[in-house]
């Protein structure tokens, strides 16, 4: 059996795997939240706050949108041409263009002309959070942010990109074997370590002083069965106004993460429900069958990309005759570009799913579907949350259901509420 036949085996066996995973873990039941109850943004939002929405989207619209394009067009170019290859070939040039240096070095200057590309676009963007006052960064600490983020990335992908050529030098014909095993295995790394290592990159975290609401959220978590070490709060008002709260790590390391601004801004009832829901991603493993399901799709990946790499027409558009050669990660770039562009929009449906049973998950743990549609009112207020969003635009990137969805999910759960209640009242009148 040559490598190619193995390979394309393998790739059907993984493509499979990733379909059943995807069949039994994700909560397809749990399709179009709230529909039936769903009403229109004005039946819950005044005409001010629906208006303020809508400047504040037709003005960021354009520079996130267009970063995005731009981002992508750029990375495209760069791999379909040969001259993200000739770009590889002269960075490491000084240092005898060896192929560790263009592996160590080519990933960064793709990188770091990705970032200068879009960076007027996302400066603008940053002028528009900061119109409606949804940034509270200064220009430094914008910057310092931005740097932050392109430092870490070009770390990362400077040590993935030498690993993956020595590799592929070592092992010409089975490389993906080890490629996909390690990206497998590394999605799952990277998912544990994310917490720990890369979260206190960009925020400060301190304990939640002992109070009754620290009291409650732990005892809440105890009473669903999730496991928490501690409360923590995030510096998360030197940059956003928006509110947010999150659970991440896992087993001993697993910790309630909640927004300062959530704390200053919002009812500590709403606190509870927002960790409630937050809860409900710990308690249903989501990010673990996230992880999984990335590990999977990441191995199908490396192994779909062998295939492709294996067409010479492809490395010769690219201006390289191998895949050995590190002036083809420009190519592999791109293909890794268009794919994530591509997977955007069903990772999404997958997203909104997920969050639509954690939704249903908060609703069941408070009983309080009055303080959820206040919550959400409240976050779509102060996050400017698009009320009406462009279908394209939703299916295309929406991670969430529509404030609107949340909030019809919240009000069919209180006519069940109402119903069950009524029964059990009328079945205690009968048994009396």
């Amino acid at each position: 059996m040559t490598s190619r036949q193995a390979a394309w085996i393998t790739l059907g066996v993984l493509v499979a795997l990733l379909v059943v995973l995807a069949w039994l873990l994700i909560p397809w039941d749990a399709a179009e939240p709230g529909q039936q109850g769903r009403q229109p943004a004005s039946a819950d939002f005044i005409s001010a706050q629906i208006d303020a929405e809508q400047r504040y989207h037709s003005q960021l619209r354009p520079w996130t949108l267009g970063a995005f394009a731009l981002g992508l067009l750029v990375t495209v170019v760069l791999g379909f041409t040969p001259w993200g290859a000739r770009i590889v070939e002269l960075v490491a040039r000084p240092l005898g263009g060896g192929w560790v240096w263009r592996a160590l070095l080519g990933g960064v200057a793709l990188g770091l002309i990705g970032q200068l590309v879009v960076l007027p676009l996302r400066a603008r963007a940053e002028v528009v959070l900061r119109r409606h006052g949804l940034s509270t960064h200064t220009w430094g600490g914008w910057a310092v942010d931005v740097a932050k983020s392109w430092l870490v990335g070009a770390l990362i992908t400077a040590l993935a990109l030498w690993a993956f050529y020595a590799v592929v030098r070592a092992l010409p014909r089975w490389w993906w074997i080890p490629v996909s095993a390690a990206a497998a295995l590394l999605t799952f790394v990277a998912s544990f370590l994310y917490p720990v290592l890369i979260e206190p990159i960009f925020n400060n975290f301190k304990p939640m002083p002992d109070s009754a609401l620290r009291s409650d959220l732990m005892e809440m978590a105890a009473a669903d069965g999730v496991p928490v070490r501690e409360v923590l709060v995030a510096d998360a008002s030197r940059r956003t106004t928006a509110l947010n709260a999150y659970v991440s790590g896992f087993g001993s390391s697993r910790r309630i993460v909640v927004y300062d601004n959530l704390l200053n801004d919002a009812p500590e009832s709403e606190v509870k429900l927002v960790v409630a829901h937050e809860l409900g991603h710990a308690k249903s493993n989501d990010v673990l069958v996230g992880t999984s399901l990335g590990a999977v799709a990441a191995a199908a990946l490396c192994v779909a990309g062998f295939l492709l790499l294996g067409w010479q027409s492809l490395l010769a558009r690219a201006g390289v005759s191998s895949v050995a050669d590190p002036r083809s990660m420009a190519l592999i770039m791109a293909l890794l570009a268009l794919v994530g562009f591509l997977a955007t929009p069903i990772a999404n449906i997958v997203s909104r799913r997920i969050e639509a049973r954690a939704d249903e998950h908060s609703l069941q743990l408070t009983g309080d579907p009055s303080t959820f549609i206040a919550m959400h009112r409240r976050l779509a207020v102060t996050n400017r949350s698009d009320l009406e969003p462009n279908p394209v635009l939703f299916a295309l990137f929406a991670s969430h259901p529509t404030t609107s969805e949340r909030i019809g999910h919240a009000r069919q759960f209180a006519k069940s509420l109402v119903i069950v209640l009524s029964a059990d009242t009328r079945g205690q009148e009968g048994v009396g």
